[in-house]
């Protein structure tokens, strides 16, 4: 199997950041797999790209950069996927944002405009850019990134949670919508997770959120487990998911 006849071909939006890298890391090195890699930021992409196995660097690593608010843009990510490996099996969107810190009658619509842009129209432009090629396949998994904030209620930050829910929801229409089709639609819903938007945190506020998780906080590698699984044809019968990956927070 060569690097343009893989068994699997698997493009990443939102591929920076310690989820994104943990995702790309994990897949990459799963057999006859090639990845693209897609973020907003530049360093970001490139820090992914040099933590990857050496395995998928010996493959040759796509990548490009795409802003998720912007359909163009990520239909461009899936273009190049399809114009270099021929397919598209898996699209995982991963892009998202957290909200400004605030009750709602603080937050302005610009607070709420951005969240809604990237969190739930960056999930939107994922689906309608991936069900083209994944149609003409009859074939494909389709990964959102939601989270229990999306199945719960976090005071002070509105536009995240109510984004979330929207993310979650979306997977589940989608999934009704491309069964025909024979593509999969699913959403991974974290808890908390230690990431660089922790690193100027007290270590009081890091034990706090770590209490409200019976198995404390966990780390991006904690999470690709599940993208691994929803990718895989492990979970063909799987579609409309909402899976938790939480540590716990969401049992009580």
């Amino acid at each position: 199997m060569t690097a343009t006849t893989p068994a699997r071909v698997v493009a990443i939006l939102g591929a920076g950041g310690a989820l994104g890298a943990a995702i790309s890391s994990r897949l990459a090195a799963e057999p006859d797999t090639v990845i693209v890699l897609s973020d907003v930021s530049g360093p970001s992409l490139q820090a992914t790209v040099k933590g990857l196995p050496d395995v998928a660097v010996g493959a040759g690593i796509e990548t490009v950069l795409a802003d998720v608010t912007d359909l163009a843009q990520v239909e461009a990510v899936v273009a190049r996927t399809v114009e270099r490996y021929g397919r598209l099996d898996v699209l995982i969107s991963n892009a998202g944002v957290l909200a400004p810190n605030g009750r709602i009658h603080n937050l302005t619509d610009a607070d709420w405009s951005r969240v809604v842009a990237i969190n739930l129209m960056g999930s939107v432009h994922a689906v309608q850019a991936a069900v083209e090629p994944m149609r003409r396949q009859q074939a494909g998994s389709i990964i959102l990134t939601a989270s229990v904030a999306g199945m719960t209620a976090w005071s002070h930050a509105a536009p995240y949670c109510a984004t979330k829910a929207a993310v979650i929801s979306l997977a589940k229409v989608a999934a009704v919508e491309y069964a025909r089709d024979n593509i999969r639609v699913n959403c991974v819903c974290p808890g908390t997770f230690r990431s660089a938007i922790h690193d100027e945190l007290p270590q009081e506020a890091i034990d706090a959120m770590g209490a409200k998780h019976p198995l404390g906080l966990g780390a991006a590698p904690d999470l690709a487990g599940a993208y691994s699984y929803l990718a895989s044809d492990a979970s063909r019968w799987t579609t409309g998911s909402a899976l938790v990956v939480d540590g716990g927070y969401s049992a009580p």
